[in-house]
């Protein structure tokens, strides 16, 4: 036996003793076409449900552009195709020139692998994203069907022992302007297939689902309301149980029970507890601490994550974290990285948040619902997150206005409220990306006002936020901030508004405009969550488009906001280049400087390169936040 497959045997026995004897399944190769000495690995996201690997391959992936893989018997798993690992995007070689705009309009891609359970029992086969509808067929029968990328979804199966199971997944990501118009607009490239991981493994009789925990601050104490949903998977059956848990750092253990609660066949009920902790170890900013959160049922149910006690309020305008005043600085992200697209690697994980160190962020933000295992790591690093959730749609649009879609659109919120909420890093949960005025239409108005009252019910530790759209604020605030506690801006002045302006008009033009947004809320949370410039060496440094005029930008926002105590943040656009529509040939700053030079399939405001190269503005943003430090400051009482 060669060193390799003593590996995966002693992995394997490591598993199934991890287990407790409910047994591991076993995650194995890709049939004919597999390598020898397949390699068992634990999943990239660390906290979660008990028992959990990865199913990272090998699989076998082939394109499918004429559509004839069912027709041609491909659910059963017998097709050609390559070896690969997953997470893998089927369309991220080539982002830019011809073949980058053929990759963007999509198609479809399938996967197949094959997987083995030790004992034949209940499995949960968890996929954390497919892009963009997604058909899962077990031994050639269909199980599962998911549309929209960014969002979990799981199925029960029941695997028998010492059976290679087909599983195979079909991954449709054609038409991304019919994904527009259906609530699903990118503002980043139309990537397709499976792109973050899936995971498979054994069901106890009692699962523990969705924990929630909120920390308040009291004379030196952390309370900590823990919850949790426990589902008696026994349709025929009740169960008494009592769940219990503990909080450990250090050494030290707390430990806490629920109470006990009665579950009728197929019932879920909610349980919760306050646990006191005295002299905490509070997360935050500089001094990130974490507690290992355990979960478990008498009959087997258990979660286990690393969570943060740390807690997020305002006073007015006022933004406090752990009884500080709190101001964000940082540069928003996407998930995104060069021949890989969003489906990351751990390593370019650790590169983002070594990014994001390297300029002296203490919080970024997404469009999207970032990959829980990029959240772990900024969750350890201290930085916060301000998270949008939900539909994303062009600036000015919504398109989730149908009673279908609107429907939808609330449960994309919930789905990720439940994925996510354990993090500490997600400081703010924002609801819609560039609201024009008082919004679209009263359908994005009732979304926003339900969704909000709805979040501060169940998840009273965080903020809610919607963006404003710089170039068409509200000339009087209306129904759609009337539940929210923060609004951002997107501020462009100096790129889409004032390009063409000499600097001291661009300088006089941002001041105004900013202390204008901040009078308009005078009490809720304010903050800039996106300012820049694009930046490429084709374009004099000096000029629009050029990296001086980026630096001088950037740093000319930085200044102003720092020179303004009622406004809570400032966020660059963007950390790094990322691919978008090759149709985007850089926006209105065409009209504004009709010589510059833009790369289509690339948005180039990133402070790093699309390839992970420092601009020279990541230096002049460094250099600029190093005066902010943690952006913690003690409250002044009066």
């Amino acid at each position: 036996m060669g060193t390799k497959s003593r590996l995966v045997v002693a992995l394997a026995a490591v598993a199934a003793a991890l287990l407790g004897g409910v047994g591991a399944a076993v995650v194995l190769g890709a049939g004919a076409q597999r390598p020898t000495g397949e390699a068992l690995v634990p999943p990239a996201i660390e906290g979660g449900p008990d028992g959990r690997l990865a199913v990272a391959g090998p699989w076998v992936m082939a394109d499918d552009p004429s559509d004839v893989g069912e027709r041609d018997g491909w659910p059963q798993g017998g097709f050609p195709g390559q070896l690969t690992t997953v997470p893998r995007v089927a369309n991220a070689a080539t982002v830019t020139g011809a073949t980058g705009f053929a990759n963007w309009r999509g198609g479809i891609t399938w996967y197949r692998t094959t997987l083995t359970a030790p004992r034949t029992g209940s499995y949960a086969l968890r996929f954390e994203s497919v892009h963009h509808i997604a058909t899962v067929w077990l031994d050639g029968r269909q199980i599962a069907t998911h549309t929209g990328a960014y969002l979990p979804f799981e199925v029960s199966l029941r695997l028998r022992a010492g059976i290679e199971h087909r599983l195979v997944v079909r991954a449709d990501y054609r038409y991304p302007t019919r994904q527009k118009r259906t609530g699903w607009h990118r503002t980043w490239f139309n990537y397709g297939g499976l792109n973050r991981e899936v995971t498979l493994r054994p069901l106890a009789p009692v699962a523990i689902e969705t924990p929630a925990l909120r920390t308040r601050l009291s004379r030196g104490a952390a309370i900590v309301d823990v919850s949790a949903s426990v589902r008696n998977r026994d349709s025929g059956g009740s169960r008494d149980l009592q769940a219990r848990g503990s909080l450990t750092r250090a050494g030290r253990v707390i430990r806490f029970r629920f109470p006990p609660v009665h579950l009728g066949p197929g019932e879920t009920r909610r349980v919760s507890t306050r646990v006191v902790v005295g002299s905490p170890a509070l997360w935050q900013p500089g001094s990130p601490s974490l507690y290992t959160l355990r979960l478990a049922t008498p009959d087997g149910g258990g979660w286990t994550q690393d969570v943060g006690l740390r807690e997020i309020r305002r006073e007015g305008r006022t933004l406090l974290l752990n009884g500080e005043r709190l101001r964000l600085h940082g540069a928003s992200i996407h998930e995104d990285a060069e021949g890989d697209g969003d489906g990351l690697t751990p390593g370019e994980m650790d590169r983002i948040v070594g990014e994001l160190k390297a300029i002296g962020a203490n919080a970024t933000r997404a469009q999207h619902a970032l990959d829980p295992a990029l959240l772990e790591r900024l969750d350890r690093a201290g930085i916060l997150v301000w998270q949008e959730i939900g539909p994303v749609d062009a600036p000015g649009a919504w398109t989730s206005s149908t009673p279908e879609l609107a429907h939808a659109a609330r449960q994309r919120v919930r789905a990720s409220v439940h994925q996510l909420q354990l993090h500490p890093s997600i400081i703010a949960w924002n609801l819609a990306n560039e609201i024009a005025g008082n919004g679209h239409d009263p359908s994005q108005v009732a979304f926003v006002s339900d969704m909000a009252r709805e979040l501060h019910r169940e998840d009273p530790g965080r903020l809610v936020a919607v963006d404003v759209w710089g170039s068409h604020p509200p000339k009087d605030p209306g129904e759609i901030y009337k539940n929210v506690d923060a609004v951002s801006l997107t501020n462009y002045i100096g790129w889409y508004q004032g390009a063409d302006e000499t600097r001291s008009q661009i300088a006089s033009r941002l001041h105004d405009t900013v202390l204008g947004f901040t009078r308009l809320f005078p009490r809720k949370v304010t903050l800039v969550s996106e300012f820049g410039a694009e930046a490429n060496a084709a374009n004099p440094t000096a000029a629009p488009g050029g990296y001086g005029y980026q630096s001088w930008l950037l740093r000319r926002h930085i200044a102003t906001y720092r020179a303004l105590p009622q406004l809570s943040g400032m966020l660059v656009w963007n950390l790094r280049d990322f691919g978008v529509a090759p149709t985007f040939a850089g926006g209105s700053i065409k009209k504004l400087i009709p010589t510059i030079s833009i790369t289509r399939g690339l948005n180039t405001k990133g402070l790093y390169d699309y390839a992970g190269h420092p601009k020279p503005a990541a230096r002049a943003v460094a250099h600029a936040f190093a005066k902010l430090g943690t952006g913690l400051q003690p409250q002044r009482r009066p």
